[in-house]
């Protein structure tokens, strides 16, 4: 029998999340059904009970999944069924997996998985903002030992309000949003974009998420209770020597310290002087010991350098390049530096380089967004590579992996809300790094800022961005909050803040922290010292390229856009699509349309402005309004007794009666000599305002003829005058009746009886 046992969390607007566990998935280690409404995802999780040989770190590994089913559809494709990862389900993943992995204990290295599932949503509640939840809730109902539980929540500010978990409805009308995670002691965990907010703002943010955090963690505290799972699992993943620990400690600590001293910035130089020491500590053991003690040596020489570098900034505000601790590396960039791309710049900062590209498309190179939940089409892509020469590494390129779709949708929301509303292309960036010690992601922003303006590309404004770190001493308060930071000051500090904006506000921050008590006061004080960084990137970009390029390469296609009625859409089309074809192959243009809530929207894009004109010419004369006294050219498409049919507009055909071809009376159109296919030119007449109809005429193009009397209309019962060529009209009476009986005399009466 059953014995589910449930928790309900109250939102600040009244709608619940009930967290339930022991009804699905029992044979995992922990599973948690989530339900928000029409929202349901089960999260378990499963670790190994022992960790694989050799293995020194958290094998983690976070897989956030949603089933076309949960919202009533199909998968795309042939196959029918779901297939890798979206981008959206990988972004989400890694949401989870910043906020989990650093709270499982140091010493723990048995292989983790996480798995979330999305089984219903309704397309109203955003589920990414409930996966933290389940996930957490799922390992606090299991005996795997972590440092939790954690929560995640998204808060949006919409009409100066913060919202938790806003709708998708709702999340339209936002100037800010963050997904935030927490424990419900710490931050661990922010990613978010806005329209240039304040400092002030984005703290604000921060606190009324991090409130709805500890209720929600507080939910998992009970659960875990209720279940029982409060007591752990007991395991052993390392083997420790403590006299060697202090051994390595106190031969290599000094050498150490006078290396993270010297302030080189050569990296490589610094990496190889820091594995000298370790290499010449592991030669000094005997022989026969050395294999058995290199793996250990080497963890704890780890822990030596660690805090040889981060005493040197605390002590005596050293880094590892020499830098100060506000003070950014040395800045060169250059725009238009390879002629095929429509825009390109090249971005380094010390030993961070980004070689970004610009191109400008048609809405025929338009996104195709198809995922569970959200579908529709993106303008504006972002691409982000890291080859791995880019670090000195000697491996093969395996296409694109998560840290580069997670890196480039930073970048990417950094970048979106600068860029021009109406735009009429499609813009592609692409950030291929080509060095990389210290955030490549910001080197992405500020490079695709210097190539879309290079590309001519009118932004709203430029945008740069900057990683911020931070080294704390929890024993002695000290800290330090380090501008620019390397990447050795990334893996071993306390935090990776990235800081993206305008000089008028922050545009998208991504935040993550390994440390345990990090104030507001401290938050505060690396987002002023971001903003100070902004700005000196700001100038040094402006200076180098300080507007948009006046016009567009000579190598862009040239886009024209026009407005037309909603009901022309299908002329312009045509049946299957002929006339649009049409159009393009007679112009040799690009013409696509779309039906917004105003019209029928038409791009046309070309090289030259020859087949622009052409095609705009062909659109024209489709969605022009036929006018009462204009002149038209048009072509008998077929003949009749009493005229012509002519098509003097595209699909729009009038009648060119026989009367109105000459101002000679026609005895048939025989003598007209117009014979289908023929090339007119003819004069709209009248158009009828009941039928829609349209007359036309040819001789009103021609000269009346010297005499010609115009036959007038006469009232009812009597006739007009005599038109030239009539037969003469009989004088006199009517005629004799055609039977010789007297008026009056009807004859005999049939009878229809008779035999």
């Amino acid at each position: 029998m059953l014995h589910p046992i449930k928790k309900t969390i109250a939102l600040p607007d009244g709608r619940t999340i009930t967290l339930e566990t022991g009804k699905l998935a029992k044979q995992a280690d922990g599973a948690v059904e989530l339900r928000m409404g029409n929202t349901m995802i089960l999260a378990t999780v499963v670790s190994a009970k022992e960790a694989g040989e050799g293995v020194d770190f958290m094998p983690l590994q976070v897989e956030y999944k949603e089933k076309f089913s949960s919202f009533g559809r199909f998968p795309g494709g042939f196959l029918k069924r779901e297939g890798r990862a979206s981008d959206y389900e990988i972004l989400t993943s890694r949401l989870v997996d910043r906020v989990l992995r650093p709270l499982f204990p140091d010493n723990y290295h048995a292989d983790t998985f996480v798995n979330i599932t999305l089984y219903s949503t309704d397309g109203v509640d955003i589920p990414d903002a409930l996966a933290g939840l389940a996930a957490s809730a799922a390992i606090a109902v299991s005996d795997i030992p972590f440092n939790g539980p954690i929560s995640e929540v998204r808060v949006a500010r919409i009409d100066g309000e913060f919202v938790i978990n806003p709708t998708f409805d709702q999340l339209e009308k936002a100037d800010m949003e963050l997904m935030v995670g927490a424990t419900y002691d710490n931050i661990m965990m922010v990613e978010g974009e806005m329209n240039e907010v304040s400092e002030t703002d984005l703290l604000a943010a921060l606190k009324a998420a991090h409130e709805a955090i500890k209720v929600q963690c507080l939910a998992q505290i009970e659960l875990a209770k209720e279940v029982g799972s409060e007591t752990k699992r007991e395991y052993c993943h390392e083997v420790n020597d403590e006299e060697l620990r202090k051994d390595v400690h106190d031969k290599c600590y000094d050498k150490a310290y006078k290396i993270a001293q010297a302030g080189c910035a050569d990296k490589h130089w610094r990496q190889d002087q820091f594995s000298a020491i370790c290499d010449e500590y592991i030669e000094s053991l005997p022989e026969e010991e050395r294999d058995e003690k290199t793996p250990l040596v080497k963890r704890y020489y780890h822990d030596v350098e660690k805090e040889a570098v981060r005493r040197c900034i605390l002590d005596e505000g050293v880094r590892l390049d020499g830098r100060k601790t506000t003070e950014i590396r040395p800045i060169w960039c250059e725009v238009d530096y390879i002629p095929g791309p429509h825009g390109s710049a090249v971005f380094t900062r010390g030993e961070t380089q980004s070689l970004s590209t610009v191109t400008l498309g048609t809405k025929l190179d338009e996104k195709i967004v198809d995922d569970v939940i959200n579908q529709g089409r993106e303008r504006f892509l972002l691409h982000y590579n890291f080859p791995p020469f880019s670090t000195g590494e000697a491996k093969p390129v395996r296409g694109v992996g998560r840290r580069e779709i997670g890196h480039g949708n930073l970048a990417h929301r950094a970048l979106k809300r600068m860029f021009p509303d109406d735009f009429p292309y499609v813009c592609r960036i692409v950030s291929d790094i080509l060095e990389s010690n210290g955030s490549s992601s910001m080197a992405t922003v500020c490079a695709g800022t210097l190539a879309l303006l290079d590309a001519g590309v009118k932004m709203k404004k430029p945008v740069s961005g900057i990683a911020m770190g931070l080294i704390t001493d929890t024993e002695s308060s000290k800290y330090a909050v380090l501008s620019d930071i390397l990447g050795d000051e990334d893996h071993l500090g306390d935090m990776d803040f990235k800081v993206t904006g305008t000089r008028d506000g922050i545009t998208a921050t991504q935040m993550d922290i390994k440390c345990d008590g990090l104030s507001y006061e401290i938050l505060e004080r690396a987002l002023l010292q971001a903003r100070d960084g902004r700005m000196h990137i700001l100038d040094i970009i402006e200076n180098t390229i300080p507007a948009p390029r006046e016009d567009y390469k000579p190598h862009v296609p040239r886009i024209v856009t026009m407005l037309i009625p909603k009901e022309l859409i299908g002329a312009v089309i045509g049946p299957g699509g002929k006339v649009i074809q049409g159009i393009q192959e007679a112009s040799g243009a690009t013409v696509s349309i779309d039906e917004i809530e105003e019209g029928g929207y038409i791009e046309v894009a070309a090289a030259n402005k020859a087949a622009i004109d052409k095609a705009l010419e062909m659109i024209n004369a489709i969605v022009e309004l036929p006018e009462e006294g204009k002149v038209y050219t048009g072509k008998v498409r077929s003949i009749l007794e009493f005229g012509a049919f002519v098509e003097f507009m595209p699909n729009r055909d009038g009648l060119l009666h026989i009367s109105e071809i000459s101002w000679n009376r026609l005895d048939n159109m025989e003598a007209s000599g117009i014979k289908e296919g023929d090339t007119v030119e003819v004069k709209l007449i009248e158009i009828d305002k009941k039928t829609g109809k349209y007359r036309l005429s040819m001789r009103a193009l021609q000269p009346k003829p010297e005499g010609y009397v115009e036959r007038e209309r006469a009232p009812r019962g009597e006739r007009g005058p005599r038109r030239e060529g009539d037969r003469p009209r009989r004088e006199g009476d009517r005629g004799p009746r055609r039977d010789n009986r007297e008026r009056g005399e009807r004859g005999p009466r049939r009878d229809n009886n008779a035999e």
